[in-house]
């Protein structure tokens, strides 16, 4: 049995879904899982940064991946457990668990959002409460009923800041536990300090209180917080979706009747019934019923496809019509719904340049954030000796100079566009793959199963001698190739058994040989049996017995979807299109001219595919390659970005950056279109971060601005931040 047989045994029948296991299975992890860790109370880029470097300096981690938007952190760890890693992460600050993927939910989200909005409820409450006593002291109330006002108002507000500011006192105090600053530092500090000042006053007959001011502080300071919740919520992330499809459980097959277990109890072998409507709980094969199955969401294909036994499953497909029995091949983890979940993560969180820039920027900028405030409340004290201005200023810029905005500047930017584009069919592998996409300026096209569906349909059997065909069919069989394999079916179907032969080789580009007793046979193109293609634009396959002359075999063939449409918009939006292709020149030729392609190369070898690209990114160009065929793993390598369609071979896949989840080719202009919006949005992120900061901290620190004026105009930022990554949607 080959390798692929092996594989497909074992995985999903669904192309696209195999991409996650063989990219681990290149990376050499051997089969190990990767340890999933939630962490709930991170929320920014600094959080991203501590972790990450605190479990890379851990003995035994290859690998750390913090999403920020799903709240965990992925780690590749080979021989090392969840609890082992668990106390690495507490040690630096953050809250820690083991996650199952099996039990993921949006619940965790949900209660994360209820538990700011019942903040929110709280510190409104009282707020609105503090100043109405407020309003009596700024009417002109004196002595013992201005000092009566500001401890009713301090019962009120000190109970709801020591609630209500939870979130940002727990997150300072394991920051500084673990020995560093982080973002919720200065907004503890402005609010106890606010609160502090306040208390001074009241205790000394003060004529100014500050209590309405730190309610009304971290009243804005959790509205800014929830909004930012609810903005990342909206930009859900394509991991997060494809986690929704996950079924908790399934109908197993026993002697006494259905018996309703949780998918992750389902083991190799069982037998599950699935009824119509029902959603595919687990990967698996029919053996019994007949039906249709919706696999929109999963590849992009919105036309349902018959199911009939033998037909594998992949988990988070829909059973439309009829009632199936399904053997489990794949569960839980193992299933190829997860196995892309965890690839479409991994895609999420990986670190590009301008990612790695806005970390750099917020671990430096939280220090000088703390010493800008000092320095203000130095010079403030020194130049008025007046301690409660001096102190109200420090605050506000403690507060105004936060960097959450800067943090967020690419997360969001990069959860919107990969979410987008997941929803139009393409699966973004590597997620420094948007940034280098953003650069093409040319797309290299490969011919047969890229732009053409590469399922070719033989035109006649009539040339091939009947004495001839078991050797064809052999031959064929041992092939990877399109058109072998469409010659394969074609004498299948006409009752043809292989014959046997000895020393079987394929040789990529060109074809396959063998040896039948001392007698040589190969099946492959024109050029390696020195026969000439003429100018048919049939694409063709040749074989030859012995010396005998070739014999000539066509095929035809149609247009991806989408190809044209494809071709064109690429064409016009400014960018060179070149196809490379190892067919007959005058089927290329024909092909190019019914696309508007103008540079076109036939006859190419696989080293020269790779050879071409090579040359024009030598040229300067920024190379984005399509492709799909044996031929084209090392084009595929050595472009600046690449695109497989789910039909291509594992090689192919697991060489390239991105996944095309349906058949149609629309979607590449389009990705081309939004990783362009992309940077630009991630640009226009940092100058509003920037600018914010140089019109915000002068502000600041010249004391125009109180806490309260700060803490909206800092979450104004982060949202404001945000609003523009979604944009992209």
């Amino acid at each position: 049995m080959s390798d692929a047989t092996l594989h497909d045994a074992r995985l999903s029948a669904c192309p696209a879904c195999d991409a996650a296991p063989l990219a681990q299975r290149i990376a050499g992890r051997g089969g190990a899982e990767d340890i999933i860790l939630s962490l709930p109370t991170i929320h920014c880029a600094t959080c991203i940064s501590d972790v990450e470097r605190a479990l890379l300096a851990h003995p035994g981690v290859r690998e750390a991946r913090v999403n920020l938007t799903l709240r965990r952190v992925t780690v590749d760890a080979p021989g090392l457990a969840a609890p082992e890693l668990i106390p690495v992460v507490e040690a630096v600050g953050y809250e820690a668990h083991e996650l199952d993927p099996a039990a993921l939910s949006a619940s965790a989200a949900d209660r994360q959002g209820r538990d700011i909005l019942m903040r929110i409820g709280v510190s409104g409450f009282a707020m609105m409460n503090i100043m109405i006593l407020s309003v009596a002291v700024w009417s002109g109330a004196a002595d013992a009923t201005r000092d009566l006002f500001h401890f009713l108002s301090g019962a009120i507000a000190l109970p709801t800041v020591a609630f209500a500011g939870q979130p940002f006192f727990s997150s300072a105090a394991r920051s500084l536990r673990a020995g560093r600053l982080g973002m919720d530092v200065p907004i503890s500090l402005a609010l106890i300090l606010a609160s502090a000042i306040s208390v001074f006053e009241t205790l000394h007959s003060g004529h100014h209180a500050y209590f309405d001011a730190a309610v009304m502080l971290c009243f804005f300071l959790l509205v800014g917080r929830y909004l930012d919740y609810r903005t990342r919520a909206v930009a859900r992330s394509a991991a997060e979706e494809l986690t929704a499809l996950e079924v908790p459980r399934a109908f197993r097959l026993t002697a006494s009747g259905d018996e309703p277990v949780p998918v992750s109890e389902l083991i190799l072998g069982d037998l599950i019934r699935l009824r119509p409507g029902a959603r595919v709980p687990a990967d698996g094969e029919i053996i019994e019923g007949a039906s249709e199955i919706d696999r929109a969401l999963l590849t992009g294909e919105s036309i349902p496809v018959p199911a009939a036994p033998g037909m594998a499953l992949s988990a988070g497909e829909v059973n439309l019509t009829g009632q199936l029995i399904l053997r489990v091949t794949a569960a839980g983890r193992d299933s190829s719904l997860a196995r892309l979940t965890q690839l479409v993560a991994a895609a999420e969180s990986a670190r590009g340049r301008y990612t790695s820039l806005a970390e750099r920027a917020s671990r430096l900028y939280s220090p000088m954030v703390h010493l800008l405030a000092f320095a203000s409340f130095l010079c403030w004290y020194l130049a008025t000796h007046d301690l409660r201005r001096a102190v109200n200023i420090a605050a506000a810029v403690l507060i105004i100079t936060c960097p959450c905005a800067l943090g967020l500047a690419v997360p969001a930017v990069v959860t919107a566009a990969s979410g987008r584009l997941f929803r139009r069919g393409l699966l973004i592998k590597d997620g420094t793959a948007l940034e280098r996409l953003a650069e093409v300026d040319t797309v290299v096209f490969d011919k047969t199963g890229t732009l053409t569906m590469g399922v070719p349909q033989l035109v006649s059997l009539d040339p091939l001698p009947m004495e001839q065909r078991p050797m064809a069919l052999a031959l064929a069989q041992a092939s990877s190739h399109p058109l072998a394999q469409a010659l394969a079916q074609a004498l299948i179907a006409v009752g043809t058994v292989p014959a046997v032969l000895g020393d079987v080789r394929e040789q990529p580009g060109n074809g396959v040989l063998a040896m039948m007793g001392d007698t040589q046979v190969r099946l492959g193109r024109a050029e390696w049996l020195g026969a000439s293609h003429g100018d048919a634009t049939m694409s063709a396959t040749w074989f030859q017995f012995a010396d005998m002359p070739a014999t000539r075999l066509d095929f035809v063939d149609r247009l991806r979807p989408g190809a044209e449409e494809a071709v064109t918009q690429i064409l016009a939006s400014g960018r060179r299109v070149v196809l490379l292709s190892g067919d007959a020149e005058p089927v290329v030729r024909d092909l190019a001219g019914r696309l508007g392609i103008a540079e076109w190369q036939a006859d190419v070898s696989p080293m020269a595919k790779a050879d071409r690209v090579g040359a024009l990114a030598d040229e300067g160009c920024h190379v984005l390659m399509v492709g799909d065929g044996l031929n084209d793993t090392a084009a595929l390598s050595m472009a600046h970005v690449s695109l497989s369609p789910a039909s291509a071979l594992d090689a192919a896949r697991t060489a390239s950056d991105m996944v095309m989840l349906g058949n149609d080719l629309s979607p590449v202009p389009e990705a081309l279109t939004v990783a362009r919006k992309a940077r630009a949005r991630i640009k226009e992120n940092f100058s509003i971060s920037v600018l914010y900061n140089i019109v915000a901290v002068p502000f600041a620190i010249a004391g125009f601005a109180t806490p309260l004026m700060a803490a909206l105009a800092m979450s104004l930022s982060s949202i404001s931040v945000t609003l523009n990554a979604l944009r992209l949607r």
